[in-house]
């Protein structure tokens, strides 16, 4: 094994181990917010500093890959793409994150009939699988496999869509609940902000192995 490879499979242990926190980040949120669990969110705050510290080192070593080994074709294609996939899950933990932070802003548990309505629980569940899928196509680079995540974005984005009206409707009926029903709204849009980060990682593998930016030829198929 030659430096150059050594030092590409220690760049992806270390996006596999963010990618695996972040995921750990997301679902411990949820849990937190839907137990109400105050220490459990602040536990998860605290963690985001380990987060942000490996999207840090990340971006150092592929840096430093760039400048000693001035890599090219597909493993300069990699590295590119390492440098955005991790910019993209260091977002995806930033949200679970700010969800913690509402656990600690509220001041009783969510409604069941709140909780029941907005299907939060199914979409957190997606979430929290759409990031499992993101590890396992950075891990297997599996082209397949990250053009499967796109489908699965879809309920993540049907449920957002379907929020608006629910929560409104449920605001006017309940007014005492007002703050729970907009935090609970923020955090669907979270949510479903991280099924595009998830979107945007299968475009940079799909890009890294096939060369395709799937952005632009979208754009010029309109």
């Amino acid at each position: 094994m030659t430096h150059l490879e050594e030092e590409l499979l220690s760049i992806k242990n270390a996006v596999l181990e963010m990618t695996e926190l972040t995921k750990l980040q997301i679902s411990k949120s949820i849990d937190a917010l839907l137990n109400h669990d105050p220490d459990l969110a602040t536990e998860i705050i605290h963690h985001e500093n380990r987060v942000n510290a490996m999207e840090l080192s990340l971006d150092r070593d592929c840096e430093n890959a760039l400048a000693l080994y001035t890599p090219v074709a597909v493993d300069l294609r990699y590295i590119l793409a390492i440098l955005k996939v991790n910019s993209h899950i260091e977002r995806a933990a930033d949200h679970a994150s700010t969800t913690a932070k509402y656990v600690l802003d509220l001041k009783s548990p969510l409604s069941k009939e709140l909780v029941d309505a907005t299907r939060i629980v199914e979409m957190s569940e997606a979430a929290v699988a759409i990031i499992e899928d993101v590890y396992n196509v950075l891990d297997s680079e599996d082209t397949s496999m990250a053009r499967a995540i796109f489908k699965k974005d879809s309920i993540l984005n049907e449920i957002n869509r379907a929020s608006s009206e629910i929560i409104k409707t449920y605001s006017k009926n309940n007014p005492d609940h007002i703050e729970q029903a907009l935090h609970l709204f923020s955090v669907i849009k979270k949510l479903e902000r991280i099924g595009d980060l998830a979107k945007n990682i299968a475009e940079e593998i799909i890009f890294y192995i096939e060369a395709k930016v799937l952005r632009h030829k979208k754009k010029k198929s309109n």
